[in-house]
């Protein structure tokens, strides 16, 4: 994951020019803070943004207001200088109009509370949202709008109570999205931590959990998600729970989570955002989940406990699944990355051997690899069927960041999603190989070849009951 996450020894300036805008009100709807302004505040983005992602940060409240919305904005101007997107800052709900939203990429409630938008207003950030444009909702966005079912969907759940302030344990769920691709299995912080009146879970990715055992004061019966991502009504919504501190805004880690969330949100950066339940872990980073793998071939793949890694290394040999021989239907996800241009792949439907070879006969890989030929580069079946290039290529996250596969196989049909985007359809019709039975592998391709994978995991589905099953479906669903 590239976020670059600044230091924040200097924001002193930036949060009092926050605070003086916040206390003097904007008359006017907003205008750019930052460099490369274009068009003001009507019709979409001028010539001079046009090679400039752009976000709008709403704070107006209604109800309680938080004393770090100042810090909040301060460090999302910070976080745009030091990622590329620039940043305007209003509480003035008229800048909610077609015209002036068409301006930006994402809108971030930073800790609104109450009813902040009239309904002309709301429905032309209904508008905008149905056009693509993203939502980032932070800690007290959940706090708002309660009686716009619109926005309740979109923000994913409403703020029920809170505890005290306290330290607690985050479970981290996924390890792709880059809001949280650079914490490990858990992270410890500090902040006010709200319960929800619902569980968004199943109609958002929750890309991180609460631990009820580790504070006081939590009421979701154990399952707690805290922040999570979706695809909504055509736009793209992430909300986090974190950020009621003002401390929370100088912690690196939790800067990263909201620089991450918002990177997605305007579509810089890509990951799937449907939501996943149901699935049963095959490797979860641990030496442990290592036991029923079984190296086939030369080469290795050397773990790294302390991220949960696993990463390719010599070859050309193959690390497979010995635990269980998947039948008919399921569906395999995990997370990849390559470091340059590099080469690996994902093997389903062999018979269980110690020759890496037996995979490349008798089954079929899932390809890894920037720079074949297009039946041979990524997403592609093998040398048997390229991907869609034109949606692998919108899908696809560059070397250094972390992509998520789905495979799906029913029956002798095989499709393959890149982070949550369907990018191949591949029926088998060779009598000589069956995708019906069979084991899962991963392919450690050579020497000069740098890939790593986790979180790899799998779901057996239903028998499929007709030829036609909705491209669209969540397993997890």
């Amino acid at each position: 994951m590239r976020l670059t996450v600044t230091s924040a020894a200097a924001r002193l300036g930036t949060v009092a020019m926050g605070a003086a805008l916040l206390i003097a009100g904007l008359s006017m709807p907003a205008v750019s803070q930052g460099a490369g302004a274009g068009a003001g505040a009507g019709g979409g983005k001028g010539s001079g943004e046009a090679a400039k992602d752009r976000v709008l940060v709403f704070s107006k409240t209604a109800g309680f207001r938080h004393d770090s919305i100042p810090e909040g904005i301060a460090a999302v101007r910070e976080l745009g200088a030091a990622n590329g997107f620039a940043v305007d800052a209003t509480e003035d709900a008229r800048a909610f109009t077609s015209r002036n939203l068409a301006r930006y990429d994402a809108v971030v409630f930073m800790s609104t509370t109450g009813d902040v938008l009239d309904r002309t207003q709301q429905r032309a950030f209904e508008r905008y949202v149905e056009r693509g444009g993203g939502y980032v909702g932070v800690h007290a966005a959940a706090d708002t709008e309660y009686d716009w079912p619109f926005y309740g969907g979109l923000a994913g759940a409403y703020f029920h109570s809170h505890p005290a302030i306290q330290s607690a344990t985050v479970d981290v769920e996924d390890h792709a999205h880059p809001a949280t691709a650079h914490l490990g299995a858990t992270w410890e912080r500090t902040d006010e931590w709200y319960n929800y009146r619902s569980n968004p879970r199943a109609q958002a990715r929750v890309l991180a959990s609460l631990d009820e055992s580790s504070y006081t004061g939590g009421t979701m019966n154990g399952d707690h998600p805290i922040a999570w991502c979706q695809e909504y009504e055509g736009g793209r919504a992430f909300y986090t729970g974190g950020g009621h501190t003002k401390e929370s805004y100088a912690e690196p880690a939790f800067r990263e989570h909201l620089a991450g969330g918002i990177r997605w949100a305007i579509g810089a950066d890509r990951a799937d955002c449907r939501p996943e339940n149901g699935y049963r872990s095959l490797f979860d980073g641990t030496a442990e989940s290592l036991a029923a793998w079984k190296q086939a071939g030369p080469g290795t793949f050397e773990l790294n406990a302390d991220d949960g890694t696993i990463t390719s290394s010599g070859g050309m040999g193959m690390l497979w699944y010995a635990g269980t021989e998947l039948k008919s239907s399921y569906s395999l996800k995990l997370d990849w990355r390559m470091s340059g241009d590099d080469n690996s792949g994902v093997f389903v439907g062999f018979p269980a051997s110690d020759d890496p070879w037996s995979a490349v006969n008798n089954g079929y890989e899932i390809q890894i690899d920037a720079t074949d030929a297009p039946d041979r580069t990524t997403g592609s079946v093998y040398s048997f069927r390229s991907a869609d290039i034109q949606k692998r290529d919108r899908a696809l996250n560059p070397p250094g960041e972390w992509n998520t596969y789905e495979i799906r196989v029913e029956g002798e049909r095989l499709r393959i999603w890149l982070n949550g985007v369907k990018i191949n359809d591949f029926t088998n019709t060779d009598p000589a190989r069956s995708l019906k039975d069979g084991h899962i592998g991963i392919q450690n391709h050579g020497a000069d070849d740098e890939v790593s994978f986790r979180d790899i995991r799998i779901k057996e589905l239903p028998a499929r009951k007709s030829a036609t099953t909705a491209d669209s479906a969540a397993p997890g669903n």
